[in-house]
Order: C-alpha cells, then sequence, then structure tokens
C-alpha cells in the first residue's frame, strides 16, 4: 500500500477542515495580534499526533476525538503567546490599582516605599510587578492596533478570554437544551431574579421541589458543559444503559451541536442575546457560571 495511503495520512486528510473550523472560532473571540499562522500550525500537529493515537475500539468517533485535542493545543498556543504569567498580571494590576487610588488620597503619586507598606510586601516585590507591567506593554505596542485598550478592558489574556468565552457560550446552549420545566425555573430564579416562593406558587408545587429541581437542573447544565469541555468530569453513570443515562447523553449532544451552531455564527460577545434566551444577557450568564456551576 503506498505511503499516502497510510491510515494515519487518510485521517489527517479527511479531517483537515477541522482544524480551520477551531481556529476560526478561536481568532473571533481572541485579540487581533494573535497570529493565525502559529494555531493554524499547532491544529495541524494536533491533528497528526491525534490520527497516531486514535483508536477506534474506543467507539469515539475520530472528528469528535481529534477536536479535543486540536482545541487544547490551540489553547496551549495562546498561553505561550502571553508574555507574563497570571500571577504576574495580577500583582501588575494590583499595584497599578493601589497606585491610582493613593494618588487620589495623597493627592500624589506614592512612593515605593508608601506602595509596599500598603501591600504589605517588600520594596523589591512592588518594582518586580512594575517590571512585569512595562515588559507587558512593551511587548503590546510592538504590534498594529489598540492592543493595549484591549487588554485593559478586557483583563484577560487571550488564553483566559477564550477559555472564558468558550465556557459562556457551552452555560447558553445548555440552558437552552434543558427539558421545558428545568429551563424556566433556572430563567425564572437567576436571569429574572423571582424569588423561589413566587415561583412555586406559579407551578403549584412546594418551595422544596423548586430546590431540587434548580439542583437537577444545575447537575445537568455542569456535566452537559464538561462532556464538551472536560469529559474526564463527567461523573460515570451506574447503569450506562440505563433510560436516565441515554437522556443524559441526548442532552449532551444537544448542547454540543447548539453550541457548535453558534459559535459557527456568531462571535461569543453576540451569542447569549442572538442565539439564546432574549431575556439573558452575557454578564448574567458569567454571573450565573460564576455563582453557581464551577465548571471544570
Amino acid at each position: 500500500m503506498a505511503s499516502t495511503d497510510h491510515p494515519t495520512n487518510v485521517l489527517v486528510t479527511e479531517n483537515l477542515a477541522l482544524v480551520g473550523y477551531h481556529v476560526n472560532a478561536m481568532l473571533a473571540r481572541v485579540p487581533s495580534y494573535v497570529s493565525r499562522s502559529d494555531l493554524v500550525s499547532a491544529g495541524h500537529l494536533a491533528l497528526v499526533r491525534a490520527a497516531r493515537s486514535y483508536d477506534e475500539t474506543t467507539g469515539v468517533p475520530f472528528a469528535r476525538y481529534a477536536a479535543l485535542r486540536i482545541r487544547g493545543a490551540l489553547v496551549d498556543e495562546l498561553r505561550s503567546m502571553d508574555w507574563v504569567s497570571r500571577g504576574a498580571r495580577q500583582r501588575a494590576r494590583r499595584v497599578t490599582t493601589l497606585t491610582d487610588e493613593m494618588t487620589g488620597t495623597l493627592g500624589r503619586t506614592p512612593t515605593r516605599e508608601e506602595l509596599a507598606e500598603a501591600m504589605g510586601c517588600a520594596v523589591e516585590d512592588v518594582d518586580a510587578a512594575r517590571g512585569d507591567a512595562e515588559t507587558r506593554v512593551l511587548s503590546i505596542e510592538g504590534f498594529d492596533g489598540s492592543i493595549a485598550e484591549t487588554v485593559v478592558a478586557t483583563g484577560m489574556g487571550p488564553e483566559e478570554s477564550l477559555l472564558a468565552s468558550e465556557r459562556l457560550q457551552y452555560l447558553g446552549a445548555g440552558i437552552q437544551a434543558l427539558p421545558e420545566r428545568l429551563r424556566h425555573v433556572v430563567e425564572q430564579l437567576f436571569f429574572h431574579d423571582r424569588p423561589v416562593a413566587e415561583l412555586a406558587e406559579e407551578l403549584g408545587v412546594t418551595q422544596s421541589r423548586i430546590s431540587q429541581l434548580r439542583t437537577e437542573a444545575l447537575a445537568l447544565l455542569r456535566d452537559g458543559i464538561n462532556s464538551s469541555l472536560d469529559p474526564q468530569l463527567v461523573p460515570t453513570a451506574e447503569r450506562p444503559d440505563g433510560v436516565a443515562e441515554r437522556r443524559r447523553r441526548t442532552y449532551f449532544a444537544e448542547v454540543a451541536a447548539r453550541a457548535a451552531t453558534a459559535g459557527a455564527a456568531a462571535t461569543v460577545q453576540q451569542v447569549p442575546t442572538q442565539r439564546f434566551t432574549p431575556t439573558a444577557t452575557h454578564d448574567e450568564y458569567a454571573a450565573l457560571d460564576a455563582r453557581e456551576l464551577a465548571v471544570g
């Protein structure tokens, strides 16, 4: 058999479009300075590695397996593009914020010693934090466009921005895929701030039952999101062939399909108000995610 017909080569050739799809989806969510060619290279390498390690006896479709590997490789590539660590960014932001606050209070720029005392650290730590901030600004200014404004506005690097946006996209898809009763409870409690007692009266059930439905909905949401983003976090069913587990798997598939459709149609910033429920905003999805789901 010719080398070009090797199973690995066939899998790579037939699924090259996966790389382009996931690269395009990520580029819609990260700052403009992120290099497309770097992402494409990382995606192609991940596709090849996925083809070499794929075991068809697992029953997992190759396209799904490869998509997870490609997405992970792209996130790693985004991480490598960032200039400083998350901790360094946080320290630099803290120094900047504290400097602004003390300037307003003192009527002058605080000294290094005053900043160190306010932060409860050594003067050398203040200098290091300022150095991280300056390094990041100089790196940003090396690119065209208003990148500095983007960084200040988001407070996130490309990796963090991508992950947060992707999770919100799946959260919106997960809510819309919930069974009608569970979806109604989630929307009314979290997006309309309805009291539990009021909702219980509307549905003709006890307040305890509303709490049960809320817990059931959030657990299903969490597993539905993790089934696509972090499959290892989804608990193993006691009865894999049972009716309840088949329904859960159907729900997981619908969440993935809705999220993929939304990602192809619009950027994450547009998705919550245009693709999902008209009453929930991007910030409300983020609030629900932060308060209740603890996904991943």
